[in-house]
């Protein structure tokens, strides 16, 4: 909604605003004594950061042509643009979409951290019914695997600890990974689980210093981990040891993605506000992109596997190319003003779903025009993760509400 001008703001000159607010004296936050001060220095600055917004816009607006008494104001022979969601203008123009809530997978009874679809099995044509299945990891200690077509439960894994922040879906279908807190990734296997005591794992691996971001399968044999520790480590699962440590970032490593046509390379996404490309063959970055001035929580590689998307704290989301190595998009809206905690695409790439720490909770975007083409509607807590099926199908949102929603 726009905002609403107040009597008293009716009356200051715009102006005298930008000059008394202009120069912020901030005190630096490491000085302050006392909650009570430090609270009131984050409210004068959040009112001069909304008066100086309100001066700029009222300076911005065109000026009124001036009318004869008795006669109405000659509008001016102009383009007149209309606000609307998203970028710009072209919003307008972008047909909008009408996703709906189609199955509700309730079973969780803590906050919804992660989940995975189950990948296309590679040779195979058509689909078949685990191609609906989905993951999910929450902080009630529980791994659930479920039928997102008839929103069944197939499985349920208990497991040790139950500050889960990861989960992962093994490409041939009988295991899944998870970690979190405990710093190391733990992998189940799908058949033997039931809905009976604490599930055991087929392995642990521990080396990581730090939490456990992300897991992700590259194969059967294969896996991908990062932490918090800002290491990235690369596992041969038959083996039960790393066979590489990825180094390049400085910070905490929150999220990784596969590429779809190139097992080899992969792309991470880390709180020292970069995203990097990696091939698993070498140690060092192929590619280092910049952009955002917040901590990355989330990539994504477009399905041709050319451009990637991260998502920020920044409140954005920015589309980078890997071939002309630079940014082609981005995609911030002026009233979702929280981090981004997950992203994906559409099977073609038309659209881009997004996750948010909180209002609007999940919107859709139009990935050439970057505008908003819906809202997604019914969502009342911070939505943690977003996926497509592996056929584009659905779409799977997990939210803290402690709900999975099937989309279409």
């Amino acid at each position: 909604m726009p905002r609403v001008e107040n009597e008293e703001e009716k009356k200051e000159d715009p102006n005298v605003v930008l000059e008394e607010y202009g120069d912020l004296d901030i005190q630096d936050p490491e000085r302050v004594q006392s909650v009570d001060e430090l609270s009131n220095m984050y409210q004068n600055f959040k009112m001069a950061c909304s008066k100086l917004r309100w001066a700029i816009g009222k300076l911005g607006e065109p000026d009124k042509p001036k009318s004869k008494k008795g006669k109405k104001p000659v509008q001016p022979d102009l383009p007149v643009k209309k606000k609307s969601e998203g970028r710009g203008i072209r919003a307008q123009a972008s047909p909008r979409t009408d996703f709906q809530v189609r199955t509700t997978l309730r079973g969780h009874f803590g906050k919804i951290y992660a989940m995975q679809w189950a990948s296309k099995r590679t040779g195979t044509s058509g689909t078949d019914n685990s191609d609906h299945n989905l993951v999910s990891a929450s902080q009630d200690g529980n791994l659930m695997i479920w039928s997102g077509t008839t929103s069944n439960k197939k499985s349920l894994i208990s497991l040790r600890s139950s500050w889960v922040m990861t989960c992962a879906y093994a490409p041939n279908r009988d295991r899944v990974a998870c970690g979190g807190l405990d710093n190391m990734c733990s992998i189940y296997s799908t058949k033997n689980s039931d809905f009976s005591g604490q599930s055991i794992p087929l392995m642990e691996l521990q080396e990581h210093e730090g939490y456990l971001s992300c897991c992700r399968f590259i194969d059967n044999n294969s896996i991908l981990t990062s932490s918090g520790d800002s290491t990235i480590l690369l596992w041969d699962l038959n083996a039960k040891t790393t066979q590489r440590q990825f180094l390049d970032h400085s910070g905490d490593v929150m999220s990784i993605s596969i590429n779809p046509t190139d097992p080899h390379v992969f792309v991470s996404g880390s709180c020292d506000t970069t995203a990097k490309i990696f091939d698993t063959r070498q140690e060092k970055a192929t590619g280092t992109f910049m952009g955002h001035w917040a901590d990355i929580n989330a990539v994504q590689w477009f399905p041709d596997g050319l451009a990637f998307v991260s998502g920020s704290d920044d409140s954005s989301m920015i589309l980078f190319d890997r071939r002309a190595y630079k940014q082609m998009n981005i995609y911030k809206d002026d009233f979702a003003i929280c981090g981004i905690t997950s992203c994906s695409f559409s099977k073609n790439g038309k659209y881009l779903f997004a996750g948010y720490d909180s209002a609007p909770n999940a919107m859709v975007w139009n990935t050439l025009d970057a505008v908003i083409t819906q809202k997604l509607e019914g969502l009342s807590a911070r939505v943690s993760c977003v996926g497509v099926q592996c056929d584009g199908q659905a779409l799977c949102t997990g939210s803290w509400d402690n709900l999975l929603r099937i989309w279409a």
